[in-house]
């Protein structure tokens, strides 16, 4: 079983920028494959950015392009979602998320979740 903790939510201004981590522990061994979705208020979690374990390919939605970039510390069995230039769109409660295989967009495919971090972004 793996177990993710998020953290680096917060309050932000239009523009400005974020860094989320997301922690794993417990069975490591088994992630293929790590996700960040973010799900807005009334609406259906959506796919941001996934990386594979070695970290050697990423792949970003088209609404964070340019924006948001994904990355992991092998030492520290960490993944982190850097956020730039972001927008009040972005507001969210953001979600890490870990599969056995490799990076796919579809949330019911990944089987481990973190408890989710809150992302703000407003004047």
């Amino acid at each position: 079983q793996v177990q993710l903790v998020e953290s680096g939510g917060g309050l932000v201004q239009p523009g400005g920028s974020l860094r989320l981590s997301c922690a794993a522990s417990g069975h490591i061994f088994s992630i293929g494959a790590m996700g960040w979705f973010r799900q807005a208020p009334g609406q259906e979690r959506e796919f941001v950015a996934a990386i594979n374990w070695s970290g050697a390919s990423t792949y970003c939605a088209d609404s964070v392009k340019g924006r948001f970039t994904i990355s992991r510390d092998n030492a520290k069995n960490t993944v982190y979602l850097q956020m730039n230039s972001l927008k009040p769109e972005d507001t969210a409660v953001y979600y890490c998320a870990a599969r056995t295989g490799g990076i796919v967009t579809t949330k019911r495919l990944y089987n481990a979740w973190g408890q989710g971090t809150q992302v703000t972004v407003s004047s």
